[in-house]
């Protein structure tokens, strides 16, 4: 008889008993504004994580995704202002595909600039990104000039219905996010470029001597991350209209426990997108719980979110040993 891997199905028991808790703790919980709002929440998140989730399994990690997510919505921001006296505000779709096309551009750019500090020069990956992290984040700051950029009330407007529009209850953010996660995790299972992300991330030596190009791989799972990081700031901007030094705090916090809490190995080596998936839709019910349970702060959210990555850490860890 098979054994149950409780390693396996322990993030959906999670996810589980999550509702069940919500639910009880407060009716509204299971109200349908209420999920299609933590659904919505977790598509942020939930895109850059499932880029992280490729970056990991390779063995790599990125700090830098909350901060050039900040960066990225900046620069979309300023580029569609400034093109409004030029296309003139009926321009609204050339317009918006203009600052779309920044944000996915600049994505893949900066994804690009640390997949090739990493396997180019060979620098730890946590040095490249926490460096590129205090620079994308520094960036923002500078352009706002400390402050807040906004998009022009018309933009603003017309821009809206990219995060609150969809099909019935379920809006765009959620659409694409099931898209990225159905497609993500038939690229880690089914592709070539799924199987030598695995096999990089369990030995990259042996990899290497299986004719594997590691570093070009590698600096791809990076832009793949910076690409998602992009899409994930497309659908962030209508959200709020403007961009900040604050945008995007702890979101490379909430992508690597995300990520963990799937199932994915933190050392590389097995990549589980769909454990990932359910990683983000377990943060943000746990967030989601606090602020109507008003059982802890919700202040204390990346305290919580530090000690699920510790332990899952170590649950890991303790698996190998059993191992």
């Amino acid at each position: 008889m098979r054994r149950i891997d409780l390693h396996v199905l322990g993030p959906l028991l999670a996810l589980v008993a999550l509702f069940i808790l919500g639910a009880l703790l407060n009716p509204a919980f299971l109200a349908p504004a209420n999920l299609s709002n933590v659904a919505a929440r977790s598509a942020f998140t939930g895109l850059i994580a499932i880029g992280m989730t490729f970056v990991i399994t390779q063995g790599g990690l990125d700090l830098s995704v909350g901060s050039m997510a900040a960066f990225l919505a900046g620069i979309a921001i300023m580029a569609m202002n400034a093109l409004v006296p030029i296309t003139e505000a009926n321009w609204g779709t050339v317009l918006m595909g203009m600052g779309m096309g920044v944000a996915l551009g600049g994505g893949v750019l900066a994804g690009m600039l640390n997949g090739t500090l990493v396997t180019r020069w060979g620098i730890e990956a946590f040095i490249v990104t926490l460096g590129t992290m205090g620079i994308f984040r520094s960036l923002v700051t500078w352009l706002a000039d400390g402050g807040t950029l906004s998009l022009g009330s018309d933009l603003r407007a017309l821009y809206r219905p990219v995060y609150f529009g969809g099909i019935g209850w379920v809006t765009w953010p959620i659409i694409v996010f099931a898209i990225a996660a159905v497609l993500g995790e038939w690229t880690m299972r089914h592709t070539r470029f799924g199987r030598h992300v695995e096999a990089i991330g369990s030995n990259d030596r042996v990899a290497r001597y299986s004719n594997v190009n590691v570093e070009r791989v590698r600096l791809a799972t990076y832009v793949l991350l910076g690409a998602l990081v992009g899409l994930a700031t497309i659908l962030y901007i209508p959200r709020l209209g403007s961009a900040s030094g604050s945008t995007g705090t702890l979101w490379e916090l909430e992508a690597i426990a995300a990520v963990i809490i799937g199932g994915t190995a933190l050392k590389g080596g097995r990549g589980r997108v769909w454990g990932t998936v359910v990683g983000v839709l377990i943060l943000s019910l746990i967030d989601n719980i606090l602020n109507l349970a008003d059982l802890v702060s919700p202040y204390l959210n990346g305290a919580i979110q530090g000690v699920i990555i510790v332990l899952a850490v170590v649950l890991q860890r303790e698996k190998r040993s059993a191992e």
